[in-house]
């Protein structure tokens, strides 16, 4: 079991660059967690504030306590916490940037959501795309992107599967090319950033498309 990259560590939190394919917490059928892999790795149990799907990779923040948990929880209904995307679309989106607003979450319990979206850049047949957070819905992302046409690449639940299929035989690409690239949050007065570059399997997508990669901080 591989250790998880730490990419910042404090008394109250953890911040770490998730892996594609490994749940947050347990669930029906999921036998490893990142809240078992972090427990085993800093001899501590740790407690999940937000969440990332299993397939999407990226940032996540971990707190060390339950006090912390609280704290960074109050954060994000106040509004301080941000959270950033980058995603490998089928298609070309209708404007270069834009907003979608349309409800979200469960089948059987979608709420408002909002997503702000810049094209970073596209080709004939996909899209880079640079998207931040206004609601925190499940599946949020995903299913604006969807629902305007241009479906992530290897989304196994919203996306275009003959397509999947398709470029998975061409390209061997079979990861969901979503990742959480950055995120902010202010916690005690203090205010903290983060940023990552995309992981190899959305780099190799790119390179596939013939889509320059972004440039990083």
């Amino acid at each position: 079991m591989k250790d998880i990259p730490i990419i910042h560590s404090d008394a109250d939190i953890l911040v770490v660059n998730k892996p594609a394919g490994i749940a947050v917490q347990g669930g029906a059928g999921i036998t490893v967690t990142i809240l078992d892999i972090l427990a085993r790795q800093t001899g501590e149990p740790v407690f999940p504030v937000h969440r990332l799907d299993r397939d999407t990779a990226g940032l996540l923040i971990i707190a060390r306590s339950s006090e912390a948990a609280a704290r960074v929880c109050r954060a994000m209904e106040e509004g301080s916490l941000v959270k950033s995307y980058r995603a490998v679309t089928f298609g070309t989106l209708p404007r270069d940037s834009g907003r979608i607003d349309t409800p979200a979450g469960r089948a059987d319990n979608k709420k408002d959501a909002r997503t702000e979206y810049a094209v970073e850049a596209a080709c004939d047949a996909a899209s880079l795309v640079y998207l931040t957070l206004g609601t925190g819905r499940m599946h949020q992302i995903r299913s604006h992107l969807a629902g305007i046409g241009c479906p992530i690449i290897a989304d196994d639940k919203y996306g275009d599967f003959r397509r999947n299929r398709e470029f998975r035989s061409r390209h061997g690409i079979r990861k969901l090319q979503l990742a959480a690239v950055d995120l902010s949050v202010t916690l005690g007065g203090q205010s903290l950033r983060f940023s990552i570059p995309l992981p190899e399997h959305m780099e190799l997508c790119l390179t596939a498309l013939g889509i320059p990669l972004p440039l990083t901080e």
